[in-house]
């Protein structure tokens, strides 16, 4: 009896694995979290404690085990805003009634749940470096010119599907929890034309390395914010703060492989998150 000759096929190698096996390298940009971390008074804080020691109970084996309690709000830390944190005029992104979207203390619309992982191409427009400087003075509105400056200085351009980073050096100052919230100077960040110049490219989302996304006036506090209107309302754009921009920046790259991992909140307003920046070694 002739048996039927083995059929050979050719191994397909997906490009993107091919790539990881070729050496990525990842950037941190996130903060830390810890106990006493800055915080948006708007927030409640992160706190973190070990709810069992090793050696409060011990296995006949000998075997031990050490667990913690975490308390955080959904925009502490590095995190991503889902587009059911914010509304106006009473609706959320798209025309959906607030008041009926967040019934029985959840979010039926726009949850936490629902935001994307993200693998795509990342851009760092660094302002800061646009205007030689380290840090940028608090409350300094980042303009549209302050955008295209960045991006020629970068030789790049802000194309739909893209995550744009701002950097404005703040996070240089997230060791000082009151200089970083910027109480007495106001903090630096997007402002409304810059935000609708975002908005105009289409990308899927964009954050700063502060803790509010847009410009923060001397003495203004959380009390007015039309860039989160322009971006999660009126564009279903989302935004990420409180990143870490330094080592990115420091690296040299303006445009590398962005990847990020949400928490399935379901009917959370955001999501804290650790993004990374992927690039070949």
């Amino acid at each position: 009896m002739t048996q039927p000759r083995a059929t050979h096929r050719p191994t397909t190698v997906d490009p993107l694995l091919a790539a990881v096996h070729g050496g990525i390298r990842l950037i941190e940009l996130g903060q830390p979290f810890f106990t006493g971390m800055p915080c948006s008074p708007n927030h409640p804080g992160f706190r973190m404690t070990l709810a069992r020691r090793h050696g409060d109970l011990v296995r006949p084996d000998g075997g031990s085990a050490a667990n913690e309690i975490i308390v955080t709000g959904g925009h502490v830390g590095t995190h991503i805003d889902a587009l059911s944190h914010v509304s106006q005029h009473g609706t959320l992104h798209g025309g959906v009634d607030a008041q009926e979207a967040q019934r029985g203390g959840k979010f039926t619309t726009h949850g936490a749940e629902h935001l994307p992982g993200l693998l795509c191409r990342g851009v760092l427009l660094d302002i800061a470096a646009a205007h030689e400087t380290a840090t940028l003075p608090g409350g300094y509105e980042i303009t549209v010119a302050d955008l295209e400056t960045a991006a020629r200085q970068a030789r790049i351009e802000v194309a739909a599907g893209d995550v744009a980073l701002i950097r404005t050096g703040w996070s240089r100052l997230f060791d000082q929890p009151d200089a970083y919230l910027g109480k007495q100077t106001g903090v630096p960040g997007v402002g409304v034309a810059a935000a609708q110049w975002l908005a105009a490219r289409g990308v899927v989302a964009t954050g700063s390395d502060t803790t509010a996304y847009e410009c923060i006036p001397p003495g203004a506090g959380h009390s007015v914010l039309p860039v989160h209107r322009i971006l999660l309302v009126e564009s279903g754009i989302y935004i990420i703060e409180h990143l870490a921009l330094e080592e990115l920046a420091a690296s040299g790259l303006h445009e590398f492989t962005f990847l990020l991992a949400p928490l399935r909140i379901v009917g959370g307003t955001g999501s804290p998150i650790r993004p990374l920046a992927a690039v070949s070694r």
